[in-house]
């Protein structure tokens, strides 16, 4: 698959479409997750994101939190269930015209509007709702490995240090890599 979107954007540019876009590579514990970046519609976000896969922030986190049917989110805790510390919370870009559709990724925050950090979720259904009042911020969607996502969505769930949703097989996030700047 990776060989086609790898033509495509050599045609597009041979033809003198410009893409604007970073793409990045999750490795997880059940696989690969491909996510194309929309840093055109949610630069600070982008921005933001890519500052914490720059530093390795994210290896060795999991997915905490998974509601079959909703999203499942990561980025803020390790397998003992301990969030690390973050940079300073960003401001929310959830105006930006991308929509809370499934398989897109957008910012986990607090009931204050700019409070995302370093967690994210990743949509499994239209959850258009959330792009209502203050909105989260979507800045990318996944453009392979979408089974992963779904098999991440189905696994089972309990309490775990007074979390909920908590999955009960682990998932870890092994990396996040950026593959491609926007107009490389």
């Amino acid at each position: 698959m990776n060989k086609i979107y790898i033509v495509l954007f050599l045609i597009l540019t041979f033809i003198g479409i410009n893409i604007k876009a970073e793409t990045v590579i999750m490795e997880t514990s059940k696989g690969s997750i491909t996510i194309n970046l929309d840093s055109e519609k949610a630069p600070i976000t982008v921005e933001n994101f890519l500052n914490y896969v720059d530093d390795g922030f994210y290896d060795d986190l999991i997915f905490h939190r998974v509601i079959k049917g909703f999203m499942i989110q990561g980025g803020g805790f390790d397998r003992l269930m301990m969030q690390k510390p973050t940079n300073d919370p960003i401001k929310n870009e959830s105006k930006n015209g991308l929509r809370n559709e499934m398989y897109t990724i957008a910012m986990a925050r607090t009931n204050d509007p700019d409070s995302a950090t370093s967690q994210f979720f990743i949509n499994l259904e239209d959850n258009y709702f959330l792009d209502k009042n203050a909105g989260y911020c979507v800045f990318g969607k996944v453009i392979e490995g979408q089974e992963v996502v779904k098999e991440i969505g189905n696994l089972s769930t309990h309490v775990s240090n007074g979390m909920g949703d908590v999955p009960i097989k682990t998932v870890t996030i092994k990396s996040i890599k950026l593959i491609k700047k926007g107009n490389d």
